[in-house]
């Protein structure tokens, strides 16, 4: 069949690609190998991501989106080729009309980073879309109607959030808060508590294990391996889900402080409809336990979970790619 368009959720932990009909045929971490002594790229995606924390001098892993933005160019433009040759096979007649997806906040140097490395890994034209409105069309929200939604959207870089309306946002805000500060919070927590020393992949196995937005009844538990900061030796210790809740206190109110300073920017008669409609959650790190019952507390709204959150947004991304001319409030920039 032939292609010629691609959605792209360019995450900054994962990044997922969409093809038309055929659904998502990527999902891969955001992360590339580069060999220091000549600068050769080694490898990319999942086979990247299990060399961290496990690479001699000479190897580094480097991940190019820091905060849900381009930190590092010509990695992602490698990034972004890869991505799109493995969704359409190397050898192909036409180069590919691509959309992205990024954040809300985004600033204009930030836009014109995403559309040149876009374009420079191969692309014929690029479009951006604004990640929450991205995720309110691939969570199924009706958002051409005349109607208030709003969407939370919170991924490993930044927690994107924003009312929409008749197919345009009414009010938006991005906090550069997700799962890859949670991760650190939870390392910098052990490193003090309990003078031990882990790694990201870790900290993630201990969020993804036994993580909760609110405390437990029930306490959960993880036994896991680390570097005695005292000794330097190995040692073993039991984390409870009461450890990572404390942990994340200062990420969970950032999230919380931006959904409020949302519904206070909402005209009334929005809010309204989001008070009668709920809240809709999406995103990987929107699965941390608890916490869709910790913003509904916070800010007196029924939450929902969307039906397949870490899909949302490049699900979002393709259906607008088909559909340019209905989605055309809602896309940032095209060349």
């Amino acid at each position: 069949m032939f292609i010629n368009r691609i959605a792209i959720d360019l995450g900054t932990t994962y990044t997922l690609v969409h093809l038309p009909k055929k659904g998502i045929v990527v999902n891969e971490s955001s992360v590339v190998a580069v060999s220091m002594t000549d600068k050769k790229i080694l490898a990319v995606g999942n086979e990247a991501k299990d060399m961290v924390g496990r690479t001699p001098d000479t190897i580094i892993a480097v991940k190019p989106l820091k905060d849900g933005v381009i930190a590092d160019y010509h990695t992602t433009e490698v990034m972004i080729r890869y991505f799109i040759n493995k969704a359409l096979g190397g050898i192909r007649l036409f180069r590919p009309e691509v959309m992205v997806a990024v954040p809300a906040g985004i600033t204009s140097t930030e836009r014109r980073a995403v559309i040149d490395a876009t374009l420079g890994a191969g692309a014929k034209a690029a479009y951006l879309i604004k990640e929450p409105v991205a995720a309110a069309i691939g969570a199924d929200i009706a958002v051409g109607s005349a109607s208030g939604h709003m969407i939370i959207d919170i991924g490993g870089g930044t927690a994107e959030m924003a009312v929409i309306s008749l197919g345009g946002v009414v009010t938006a805000t991005s906090v550069r808060v997700g799962g890859n500060k949670i991760d650190l919070s939870i390392i910098e927590y052990i490193r003090r508590k309990y003078n031990l020393a882990i790694g990201e992949r870790t900290a993630e196995e201990i969020k993804i294990g036994v993580g909760s937005a609110l405390y437990l009844t029930e306490k959960l538990s993880i036994d896991i391996k680390g570097r005695d900061i005292l000794t330097g030796l190995p040692k073993t210790i039991t984390v409870t889900s009461d450890d990572v809740t404390e942990a994340i206190q200062h990420e969970l109110e950032a999230i919380i402080g931006a959904a409020k300073s949302i519904l206070r920017e909402t005209p009334p008669e929005l809010a309204s409809d989001i008070m009668e409609k709920g809240i809709v959650l999406s995103g990987g790190t929107s699965l941390l336990r608890n916490l869709d019952q910790l913003l509904s507390r916070t800010t007196d709204v029924p939450v929902f979970m969307a039906e397949d959150p870490k899909t949302c947004v490049v699900k979002g991304t393709g259906i607008a790619l088909e559909n340019l001319d209905s989605y055309k409030r809602s896309i940032f920039a095209t060349r």
